[in-house]
This record gives structure tokens, C-alpha cells and sequence, in this order.
């Protein structure tokens, strides 16, 4: 069984958003914990999600949101931890005018490609990251990109429900990530 580890952002997703959704339907699914939502520290969330991961009994895949995403590029630099994939969700643009300030520390990602499988979903409208900026870190990061329409930032405002659509994405990319996988298995 595979499993997964949410990655919300800064607020930690609330009762609306489809993260949070998302694991209360599947028991594979489980969020990784920041001493704070609300106040992000880079380091702690780094050692949370290197804690999150360890706990997993097989390289998990990591459904990040908004902030999430900036911390999943950074933690991979710094763990050697395997995970299966990652989905990558509102990429936000630390150059933007609405990036929190309280976040600066994750502003500045790394540039080259991801060591593993990853898909980022955008918005055609969201206030935190543009379509040039997301197309530009999809090309450095080597990440696959779905443009999923006028969602805003994808998040519990956007009135997205269980978002069905992601899942389907999810689901997608995960059957992508395992076929690939089996493929380099039976590689001579």
C-alpha cells in the first residue's frame, strides 16, 4: 500500500481544504508536524517532515500545498531519504507581493531538478505564483505541470470540496511514478 504524507502550507489546512479532506478519507494518507502552522520555522519543518518520512514503511509520496511545496524543494536537498513522488500544489512565488513575509526562509529554493517524480497543478488565477513563474519551476525542477483552470489558490477558499479532479491527478500520477519504477526495475 502506498502512503502518503500531506504537506499543507502555512495554516495547516483547515476543515475546508481538500489536504485535509483527503486524509480523513484514506488512512494512508497523514500530515506532518510543525511545532506551528502559523509561524513557520524552516528548520523545524524541515525535521518534521524528515520525521514524517522516516516514520513510513515505504518511500511515501508527499501531497504538498502553497508553502508545502517550497519546503518539500528544500528538504530534498538536504535528506537522503527516498519518497515515491510528490504533488505539488499552488507552487507560491516568493517574489510575489503576497508571499508572507513570516516565510522568507523558504524563499529561495534550488533551482535544479528534484531527485524524484513530481507533478506541480496550477492555477490560471492564483495570487501567489503566476503561470510564467510555475512554468519556469517546472522546467528547473524537472516536474511534470497541469494547468487545472481559474482554482485560485487551491485551497479551502476555492470551493473545491473533496476536489475530485485532484484525486484523479493523484491517482494518475501515482500509477505514472509506479509504471516508471517498474520500467527502470527490468532495465539490464
Amino acid at each position: 500500500m502506498t502512503e502518503f504524507i500531506i504537506v499543507p502550507g502555512i495554516g495547516g489546512s483547515g476543515k475546508a481544504h481538500w489536504q485535509t479532506r483527503w486524509q480523513q478519507a484514506d488512512l494512508a494518507m497523514r500530515r506532518f508536524s510543525p511545532a506551528s502552522w502559523d509561524a513557520p520555522d524552516f528548520d523545524d519543518w524541515v525535521a518534521a517532515l524528515e520525521a514524517a518520512v522516516g516514520l513510513a514503511r515505504t518511500p511515501p509520496v508527499l501531497v504538498a500545498h502553497s508553502l508545502g511545496c517550497l519546503l518539500v524543494a528544500h528538504w530534498q536537498r538536504i535528506s537522503p531519504r527516498e519518497v515515491g513522488g510528490a504533488l505539488l500544489v499552488a507552487v507560491p512565488d516568493s517574489a510575489s507581493p503576497a508571499f508572507p513575509s513570516s516565510a522568507r526562509a523558504f524563499a529561495e529554493t534550488p533551482q535544479q531538478r528534484l531527485r524524484f517524480p513530481s507533478l506541480i497543478v496550477a492555477s490560471t488565477n492564483d495570487p501567489y505564483g503566476s503561470l510564467d513563474y510555475v512554468r519556469a519551476k517546472s522546467e528547473r525542477w524537472g516536474s511534470d505541470l497541469h494547468i487545472a483552470g481559474p482554482l485560485g489558490h487551491i485551497n479551502g477558499d476555492s470551493g473545491l470540496g473533496d476536489w475530485p479532479a485532484g484525486m484523479e491527478l493523484l491517482t494518475a500520477f501515482l500509477g505514472q511514478t509506479q509504471a516508471s519504477a517498474r520500467g527502470a526495475v527490468l532495465q539490464p
